[in-house]
């Protein structure tokens, strides 16, 4: 089998899947322009979130066989339309878990005792020691948005934390120490704290909106390290600036790099460049599990 590498992958996987017989290149720069020209010759590709994999692509492949994204989500597949011409798609799921839900889980910790804000004004040479006060997460509700890998590795790390969890996932009918409430609305009326843990897809698209803030407490603070579209971004700008919601992390937005800045730019609003599963430990383990599933995937292939 050929792979092609669009997007930066460990070398340790990459020479595990050379020695187990595979030719893999590796063109980790490689243009949307570029790959209908270089994709066809190719078997399988290997692609992460900066490489998009759609439909016209897809048309102009016929000897690809497979595709495996190092990461959770499949958003930037056209899973649907390359399943339906017999191409595999894969994803590493459980690789990067750990390392979103720390990063959710430090967001919180930052929100409640304001540990940017208060960085930056040491940074200014100010000592404002009385505009910090803060809040203990101990005690408070934490709602979860969808409660699979990630979103139990919050939980749990949460619950040890001393913080009573419940969650709403339409696709989970029990959970081990997780209340699992019927409806969004009683999630979004109990939470002192929402984490977001779900895909976007066209259900979950703006499914928190100026209706969803409104249903809130005030004071919420929300945690967004799931896929930017989720959230309306206006309704959370506003929600912010009126303080019905006091802060809100984000690592992911509606655009990548967002266009307008607009949100990012209000004092109770913390953020990052979609690096949830940026950690050497994930990144290792997302290579192993994409090394593993091609090397298993290239002895069903005669």
């Amino acid at each position: 089998m050929k792979i092609l590498v669009c997007d930066k992958t460990e070398s340790e996987a990459i020479e595990r899947m050379r020695a187990a017989g595979l030719t893999v290149d590796t063109r980790f720069d490689i243009s949307p322009e570029e790959l209908p020209e270089v994709l066809p010759a190719y078997d399988g590709m290997v692609v992460r979130s900066r490489t998009k994999v759609r439909q016209p692509l897809l048309e102009v492949c016929p000897n690809l066989k497979v595709i495996v994204r190092g990461g959770v989500g499949l958003d930037t597949i056209d899973v649907e339309f390359a399943r339906s011409k017999g191409i595999a798609v894969m994803n590493t799921p459980l690789a990067s878990s750990d390392s979103v839900a720390e990063l959710t889980i430090g967001y919180m910790l930052a929100l409640a005792r304001s540990i940017f804000q208060a960085t930056s004004t040491m940074k200014a040479e100010k000592w404002e020691k009385k505009a910090f006060e803060g809040d203990e997460i101990g005690g408070k509700t934490l709602g979860l948005i969808g409660v699979g890998n990630i979103g139990k590795a919050v939980a749990s790390r949460a619950a040890a934390l001393g913080m009573k969890v419940i969650a709403y996932d339409p696709y989970v009918k029990a959970l081990n120490g997780i209340k699992l409430v019927a409806n969004l609305d009683e999630l979004l009326e109990q939470a002192d704290y929402i984490s977001l843990h779900l895909p976007k897809t066209k259900e979950s698209a703006g499914m928190i909106g100026k209706a969803e803030f409104g249903k809130m407490k005030s004071g919420v603070r929300i945690v967004n390290c799931a896929r930017g579209g989720i959230i309306n971004e206006e309704a959370l700008f506003e929600a912010l600036s009126s303080g019905k919601v006091a802060g809100a992390a984000l690592d992911v937005y509606a655009e990548e790099p967002p266009s307008d800045w607009k949100l990012l730019k209000l004092p109770n609003v913390i953020g990052s460049p979609h690096i949830g599963a940026a950690t050497k430990e994930a990144q290792g383990r997302v290579a192993a599990e994409v090394a593993d599933k091609l090397i298993e995937f290239s002895k069903t292939i005669k």
